[in-house]
């Protein structure tokens, strides 16, 4: 514990936690949603076109869509790496924190297996009905990027800052 609020003590910490300015906490929790926006949007994206949703769109140029997703991902270990520094003693000591990491853990491992796996050959994918395991893996996805939200939302409402231990 002691090292957590050495972390919350640096200067930079106190400046995102603590400035009367935009370009601290606002910002960088802007940029949070941003990312998160990049990345579970376009991921939604295509697990909706997987589970059928807009079948006449080919899903093979959908794979450009995760460059954006990993860019999305990028921004929300920058911004909440510094989002944590500022309340490093509450966040990391919340159960509901480690709910959100295992879910975005999970999360990004099935966005990963997704595009080294079922966008191999894309044009199979393009008949219906979508194969199972890409159903499967869609449905998954999107539950899990779900969860994550969730988690990440209720982080303010439970565990310690709330009272509700």
């Amino acid at each position: 514990m002691e090292f957590l609020a050495r972390i919350e003590a640096t200067a930079f910490a106190t400046w995102v936690r603590e400035a009367p300015t935009l370009w601290a906490y606002p910002t960088i929790l802007f940029l949070h949603t941003v990312g998160l926006g990049f990345l579970v949007g376009a991921n939604v994206a295509i697990d909706l076109r997987l589970l059928g949703v807009a079948r006449q769109l080919p899903l093979a140029p959908m794979e450009k869509l995760f460059p954006v997703m990993w860019a999305g991902f990028w921004i929300n270990a920058a911004s909440g790496t510094v989002l944590l520094m500022a309340d490093a003693t509450t966040k990391l000591t919340n159960p509901v924190f480690t709910i959100k990491m295992v879910f975005v853990a999970l999360g990004v491992v099935n966005m990963a297996w997704l595009k080294r796996r079922l966008f191999r050959e894309p044009a199979s994918l393009d008949d219906w009905p979508t194969p199972p395991r890409a159903r499967f893996v869609a449905v998954t996805s999107l539950l899990l990027w779900v969860l994550a939200t969730t988690a990440g939302r209720l982080m303010g409402y439970l565990g310690p800052v709330s009272g509700l231990d």
